[in-house]
């Protein structure tokens, strides 16, 4: 089946009552007809759930079509799109290993890997992951796992997955791809060689704004220590929040395309704006990896970032102009929403490593929504007059 027919058509086994739509299984726990029932399911004997921060049947279809999607052997899911990173460090880290990750990473993630991985003696080298002489030169005889994201978040800066997988695996290093911006709509980082795909599915997986969770998905011997992980800490994804990602799976090919659609247009438009000194957007045929990014994503995806000139104070007056776009710490909407990367998501960011990624205090990060693109232009527009 194509990826549009999987999203839609893999669901949980209709019960007695021969529902349509998946049903929902808001339970904390499960019963047993016997002891000896339960006892079985326990040790593991007898297939069945439990508990629900073990498994769900919501849970289970949500994971499921995840797997399937990203055409990998198996998905956890998780509460919250850094509940699956941290698990995906954690689960397969020990005191003593250390870590390379590309220096563009979302804000959260800085932190995470820059203070809180070294409380666990697990040692860090920051890279730039499009120069591989830096990636190769990194490796150290106790390096475990190398993380990127592609595009990155704020820069949309595309990183070539399969070179890195390939400098990876002559390692013996597990590589780690946060795949947020694509989806697995746009971009399979498996089939590239990753063996691990990260995912908020807070973004563009729920895409409008609703509920959090996080999925991380790969290889089954990596993915049974995630999972006894998200199991022993209680990072567990919830079945209403499930049951609706699951869902909103069945229109995730539409809602990316016009996502894309809309981004590509607002791209291409605030090249021609004399306040806009620049713009990112992989598919745009200035951007510097363009031809990277045609060759391992579907389309450029649905965020745009462009730099103004007048810094700082050009980018408040930018964002408190705007009157149909939304100013939220989100993306992936149905909602174009616009922020302020360097005083928001980035702030925590020391400001030379800020500049490094190219975040700089002009940088505008726009979250193209479905709105009519007329509307995006026109909005954008008089907030750029101002």
């Amino acid at each position: 089946m194509k990826f549009e027919t999987k999203a839609i058509r893999l669901q949980t086994e209709r019960s007695q009552h021969r529902e349509h739509s998946t049903a929902i299984y808001p339970t904390s726990s499960f019963v047993f007809d016997n002891v000896a029932q339960m006892q079985a399911t326990f040790a593991g004997d007898e297939q069945g759930n439990i508990y629900s921060r073990f498994t769900n049947p919501s849970v289970n279809e949500f994971e499921q079509k995840m797997a399937q999607l990203e055409g990998v052997d198996k998905a956890v899911a998780t509460a919250s799109g850094m509940a699956a990173i941290v698990a995906s460090f954690l689960s397969l880290l020990q005191s003593g290993d250390h870590v390379i990750a590309s220096r563009a990473v979302f804000g959260s993630s800085f932190q995470f890997i820059q203070h809180s991985l070294p409380l666990y003696g697990i040692t860090v080298t920051f890279v730039d992951a499009s120069n591989l002489k830096e990636c190769a030169k990194a490796i150290q005889a106790n390096t475990k796992l190398f993380y990127l994201e592609t595009p990155s978040n704020p820069g949309l800066v595309v990183y070539d997955i399969r070179a890195i997988a390939d400098l990876c695996k002559a390692h013996h290093i597990i590589l780690n791809v946060d795949n947020c911006f694509c989806t697995p709509y746009l971009q399979n980082p498996a089939e590239l060689g990753a063996d691990l795909v990260t995912h908020s599915a807070t973004k563009f997986i729920d895409g409008q704004g609703r509920v959090l969770g996080g999925a991380v998905a790969g290889r089954e011997e990596l993915l049974v220590n995630v999972y006894q992980f998200i199991r022993r800490t209680g990072g567990s994804l919830s079945p209403f929040n499930a049951w609706i990602l699951s869902k909103s799976l069945e229109t995730l090919a539409v809602r990316m395309d016009r996502h894309c659609d809309n981004a590509k247009a607002l791209a291409q438009w605030l090249q021609s704006h004399p306040s806009v000194l620049h713009v990112n957007y992989p598919f745009l045929d200035t951007h510097k990896q363009v031809e990277l990014a045609k060759a391992q994503m579907k389309q450029g995806g649905g965020i745009v970032t462009f730099e103004l000139s007048g810094g700082l104070e050009a980018g408040k007056k930018f964002l408190d102009a705007l009157k149909m776009f939304s100013l939220t710490a989100n993306l992936g909407d149905t909602r174009s929403i616009a922020s302020h990367p360097s005083s928001t998501t980035h702030l925590k960011v020391p400001k030379e490593d800020r500049e490094l990624i190219g975040i700089t205090d002009g940088l505008i990060r726009i979250s193209t929504g479905l709105e009519h693109i007329d509307d995006i232009i026109k909005d954008v527009e008089q907030a750029l007059e101002v």
